[in-house]
């Protein structure tokens, strides 16, 4: 079977983008020949940072002959239909179409369609030109005279030459002759550009990766990585060193280099004074060198590190490292300066009083100064959502008062909030935003701070992905909850949803965040009571800021669903009511929580709580529904059933660690043959009930003892009674095992009730009785789960 070989050389591709176009190269060819009828046995695609390779091994050398019957419209039918077969056949008149014959329709036109099949390397010379055309390129460019005109080609870079074989192993390969924008494919390429700059004849892939290696050029992206890792390691145990490994920085400097020399650089050691994360980021970002640390000694980096050139140099690389350590002083002067500055008092210090007194900073602090600084310059969250010093006080707020569910401390919470956001105006972080969080974590423990406010500072930006780690000091937890949840709320506020495959502020990552964040930390929280916290922590800030409805986003942008509540949030911040409602719920209220037995009164006796609940409850039901869209994402990739998953959920449902034991106490109990055969019966109850009620049978409300006839109605009952008693109380408990387990004593009573009675009984108050002992049985086991959703 012949093989097809592809190379597109081009001058330097950008790394990032080679895998990505190395990939695209490959499915568009082989989706467009086998689109044309051919087939191949395997197709593999090659990069380097000037070339795109491609080799698909097994490839047909013509494709079939095809033969196919269109069927037309019948021989009576309307010109128009006629036309339109002649049109989508292909033919030019109905003399070219063929009549046939259906005893029950008539007569019909059929089109014979034949067509030859084509030499491979015709498709190939067709294919070609239009991929490179049409080429997804991220960013792309035209060159030279011809760029001047209408329509020419574009490329990441200029395209400079086109290799195209194609033949089996057994006889010489030819070239497949092609030609765009004046570039003719032919069987040459070049090496590396330095080493081995010269012309190569090539004929197949083997020769072609061979004479490759030989100009100087590896052609294997994944052998580059090695070599590179390889290399490196060994370079800096020889120095009693080791290797500060990064994966994503070794797929960069694969896609820089296509002949990797791995060298060693060194810097003064007065720069170690640099926190480790800056000094790696510097040398990282403006040098795409790796660093080192001494063996055995920790996280301390040692002053060495490891670059990779392109070219042999004759002198061993001396002056390649030598040239690269002066860059590399340079950036970390830069850092030092950042890293010493931000220790200092700024210049603007005397301006800042106000934003001090208000969040009670100390502006002898450096951190406390860069919060200050912050809420003074007005610096911009979002424009329909206020400024970062307005998003601080409402995250401070929200995270005083869910502390106690949390298990934190609430002056600690607090205090952990106001600092969460000071170092982005920091130096440091104004040069690597990547390092928000944890500079603040730093500068927070030189100032002094709380470890725990500190740790804060840094976690509460976690989890960044399914794959981060969660935190678990309690202040992280009420910090990191407190600050997804204002993002949510506020982007709900203003309807910025997620649509579709859109989340421009990643709030499907913020609410999976909340969603790990609770369940990993077992933390049992009413999604519902955080989120009416959350929208009352807004309106207290802009209120006190005595700023009128029309003027800030979560204010305004809640619009009618929250105008009532609007109205009563003077006293239910006053009242402190949202703090109750987080530390114990609106049972435990009491005349002390609103000031007087009279406020207390006007609130419950009167419309207050009504009006409260009417106008949050689509805007937290709306929320509360997208936690369940990210809940069942996590539980599905944890290996739960879908079915159980949707079982268990409700609309009401906002306590997700209780969702995920009922449904891990569910599948559990579905596992055992009394769950299996319950789950028959009860699915029989509900179709039984629901045949019957789409027919309006009668159903009595309540199920009357007298009315039985069998001993296996009177079982049931008693059985249904007990069942149901005791999983009402085993689930005020939470402990679902045992619900499970209450439940699974109506298997046995249901078996018999279905073997021994028929429902449908000749007696009308029999049969009504008889449906209401099965309502009985679904208002059971619908405690625990929705059994009908249950597959099975």
């Amino acid at each position: 079977m012949p093989d097809l070989l592809l190379e597109l050389r081009s001058e330097e591709i950008p790394a990032r983008m080679q895998r990505r176009a190395a990939g695209d190269l490959r499915k568009m060819l082989t989706d467009g020949l086998v689109e044309a009828g051919l087939t191949y046995e395997a197709a593999r695609e090659y990069w380097t940072p000037r070339r795109l390779t491609l080799d698909i091994r097994g490839l047909t050398a013509r494709s079939k002959d095809i033969r196919e019957e269109i069927k037309g419209p019948s021989t009576t039918a309307p010109e128009q239909a006629v036309q339109g077969f002649l049109r989508k056949a292909g033919l030019s008149s109905v003399a070219e179409a063929h009549v046939h014959s259906d005893p029950k329709k008539g007569d019909f036109y059929v089109a014979h369609i034949s067509k030859p099949g084509r030499a491979t390397e015709e498709i190939i010379a067709e294919l070609v030109p239009g991929i490179i055309r049409n080429f997804p390129w991220p960013k792309s460019m035209r060159w030279g005279p011809a760029s001047a005109k209408p329509g020419s080609l574009r490329w990441v870079r200029p395209l400079q030459s086109i290799l195209c074989t194609f033949g089996p192993e057994t006889e010489e390969p030819v070239v497949v002759d092609f030609e765009i924008d004046g570039i003719h494919s032919g069987n040459a390429t070049f090496g590396h550009r330095f080493l081995a700059p010269g012309e190569i004849t090539v004929r197949r892939f083997d020769d072609y990766v061979s004479k490759l290696e030989a100009a100087k050029v590896v052609l294997d992206a994944d052998r580059r990585k090695e070599i590179i890792l390889a290399d490196a390691r060994n370079l800096a145990f020889a120095n009693g060193l080791d290797l500060v490994e990064d994966e994503g920085l070794l797929e960069e400097v694969s896609g820089l280099v296509e002949r990797p020399v791995v060298l060693m650089g060194e810097f003064e050691q007065d720069f170690l004074a640099i926190p480790a994360e800056v000094i790696r980021l510097t040398i990282r970002a403006n040098q795409k060198c790796f660093v080192t640390r001494p063996q055995g000694e920790g996280e301390a980096l040692s002053n060495r590190f490891i670059l990779t050139a392109n070219i042999e140099a004759r002198d061993g690389g001396k002056e390649i490292a030598h040239g690269n350590g002066k860059v590399v002083r340079a950036r970390l002067s830069d850092a030092l300066y950042f890293w010493t500055t931000d220790q200092g008092d700024l210049p603007d210090l005397g301006q800042l009083d106000a934003s001090a007194k208000k969040f009670g900073l100390d502006l002898k602090k450096p951190l406390d100064q860069r919060m200050a600084r912050l809420d003074h310059l007005g610096v911009t969250f979002h424009a329909k959502l206020g400024t970062q010093g307005e998003r601080v006080e409402r995250i401070r707020r929200l995270a005083e008062e869910l502390a106690p569910t949390v298990g934190a401390d609430p002056a600690l919470a607090a205090r952990a909030a106001v600092l969460a956001k000071a170092d982005l105006t920091t130096e440091v972080v104004g040069e690597f935003p990547e390092l928000q969080g944890a500079m603040g974590r730093k500068y927070a423990l030189l100032q002094g701070e709380h470890p725990s406010v500190a740790a804060a500072i840094e976690e509460h930006y976690k989890p960044q992905g399914p794959s981060d780690y969660v935190p678990t000091d309690p202040v992280s937890v009420t910090v990191a909850l407190t600050d997804k949840l204002d993002t949510l709320v506020g982007f709900w506020a203003i309807d910025e949803k997620p649509t579709g495959s859109k989340d421009p502020y990643a709030l499907r990552r913020a609410a999976l965040g909340v969603v790990r964040t609770i369940l990993e930390n077992k933390l049992k929280l009413s999604l519902g009571v955080a989120i009416a916290g959350a929208v009352s922590s807004a309106l207290a800030v802009y209120e006190q800021k005595g700023e009128g409805a029309e003027s800030r986003g979560v204010v305004t942008m809640l619009d009618s669903r929250i105008r009532d509540y609007k109205g009563t949030s003077q006293l239910l911040s006053e009242a402190g009511l949202i703090s109750n409602l987080l530390k114990g719920g609106l049972a435990n209220a009491s005349a002390e929580t609103f000031g007087s037995a009279d406020q207390e009164r006007e609130f419950f006796d009167g419309q207050r709580l009504m009006e409260l609940n009417a106008s949050l409850s689509p805007f937290i039901a709306d929320l509360v529904a997208f936690f369940h869209d990210r809940l069942k994402v996590y539980l599905r990739d944890q290996g739960a059933r879908h079915d159980l998953i949707d079982a268990v959920i409700t609309p009401q449902s906002d306590d997700l660690l209780q969702i995920v034991r009922r449904v891990e106490a569910l599948g559990s109990f579905l596992d055992t043959e009394d769950g299996k055969n319950l789950l028959a019966g009860t699915k029989r109850a509900a179709n039984i009930l629901a045949a019957e009620e789409k027919k309006k049978t009668a159903v009595a409300e309540t199920v009357e003892p007298a009315l039985f006839k069998e001993n296996a109605e009177k079982s049931l009952f008693a059985a249904v009674n007990q069942a149901e008693k005791q999983a009402g109380e085993a689930i005020q408990n939470e402990d679902f095992s045992a619900a499970m387990l209450a439940l699974s004593a109506l298997r046995e009573p249901v078996d018999s009730f279905f073997e021994g009675v028929l429902v449908n009984d000749e007696d009308l108050a029999v049969r009504a009785n008889r449906l209401a002992l099965l309502n009985r049985i679904r208002a059971a086991t619908s405690q625990v789960a929705d059994f009908a959703k249950i597959a099975g």
